[in-house]
C-alpha cells in the first residue's frame, strides 16, 4: 500500500516525532507543507494528514494543503499532537468530505506544549509523546496500512 502523510509540526517537533517513528518502520513518504506547497497525491492508496494543534485546530498550512492537494475519493487518516485533549479535526475533516474522501481514523495524543499561555507556566505534557504515544501512533498506522 503506498502512503503519503501531508505534516506542519513546528513548535516542539512532537507530531514529526510520531512520524519519524512510522517511517523507521513502514514506507511512507512524509511532506512537510512548510517545504512543499504542491504534490500530486492521486498515485497514493493512503494519505494522512498531521499537524498540532495551534489554536484549537489543525495547522492552516496542513489545511489548505488539503484544500489544493488532495484528489477526491481517497482513503484518508489524521494524526495530532495537542497540549489538552478536545476535538481539533473539525475543519480538516470538512475538507476531506467536500473531496469525497473516506475518513478511515484519527490518532491523537499530547504533545509538549508551550503556546500561548501554557508558556507563562513552563508548558504543559511535558514529556509528551512518550514511548506509549509513539508506539500507539505505530499501532495506529499498522490497522491502516493492513487494512
Amino acid at each position: 500500500m503506498k502512503a503519503a502523510i501531508v505534516y506542519y509540526s513546528q513548535h516542539h517537533g512532537n507530531t514529526k516525532k510520531l512520524l519519524d517513528a512510522i517511517k523507521e518502520l513502514y514506507d511512507a513518504e512524509l511532506i512537510n507543507v512548510v517545504e512543499c506547497k504542491k504534490k500530486d497525491l492521486s498515485d497514493y492508496d493512503v494519505i494522512g494528514f498531521a499537524s498540532g494543534i495551534y489554536f484549537a485546530k489543525f495547522s492552516k498550512q496542513v489545511v489548505e494543503f488539503a484544500k489544493n492537494n488532495l484528489p477526491g475519493n481517497k482513503q484518508v487518516f489524521l494524526i495530532n499532537t495537542y497540549g489538552v485533549k478536545g476535538n481539533y479535526t473539525k475543519e480538516i475533516e470538512q475538507v476531506i468530505r467536500e473531496k469525497s474522501c473516506r475518513l478511515i481514523g484519527i490518532y491523537g495524543c499530547r504533545g509538549f506544549d508551550t503556546f500561548g499561555p501554557f508558556k507563562l507556566i513552563g508548558g504543559i505534557a511535558k514529556g509528551h509523546p512518550n514511548e506509549r504515544d509513539v508506539k500507539g501512533a505505530i499501532e495506529f498506522f499498522r490497522r491502516i496500512v493492513e487494512k
